[in-house]
């Protein structure tokens, strides 16, 4: 299991050891960029269970600013947008104009999730009420997803290790 994840950290050039490391990887997930943090929070509470539920909440918060970030990012570029095109009323924004912030609780989804931050911060919805709904669904995500990791049986992280060491 270290041996996977040192490679990790090395490939990407990060910090290898500690809650920074969770929370790096947490915010960089929640970004537009294709990378999972649960395996490195799995990584580093197996490696240190009396940290769980410290690696939880920081992954949970670093996750979460990530999701803030592709909000902002979104509230940008419309305003951006807006100046070039006028406004915009098309029958998807109204659907999650409706639907308002409790949307975000969903933004833990793959695929899904990013992009429906970037939309929430596009459609200009509250800051604070997104914020707390992204942190509900991620922090449920996490406990979920770190629960589930804990059933896959020891000699299997084991051996997959073994194999992306030798990668």
């Amino acid at each position: 299991m270290e041996q996977m994840l040192d490679h990790f950290f090395d490939l990407f050039g990060l910090p290898s050891i500690g809650l920074p490391a969770v929370f790096i990887s947490s915010f960089v997930s929640a970004t537009l960029l294709p990378i999972g943090s649960e395996p490195i929070l799995f990584g580093y509470i197996s490696l240190n269970p009396n940290l769980y539920w410290a690696a939880i909440f920081i992954a949970t918060i670093g996750n979460t600013l990530g999701g803030m970030t592709d909000w902002w990012l979104g509230l940008i570029s419309r305003n951006g947008f807006e100046s070039l095109k006028g406004k915009s009323n098309g029958r998807m924004q109204r659907w999650l104009e409706k639907r308002g912030p409790k949307m975000l609780l969903l933004s833990w989804l793959p695929g899904f999730g990013d992009p429906l931050c970037l939309v929430a911060g596009w459609l200009r919805l509250a800051w604070l009420p997104c914020m707390i709904y992204m942190f509900i669904g991620k922090l449920l995500r996490y406990l979920t997803m770190t629960w589930l990791l804990t059933l896959v049986p020891t000699s299997f992280w084991h051996q997959l290790g073994h194999w992306l060491y030798l990668i």
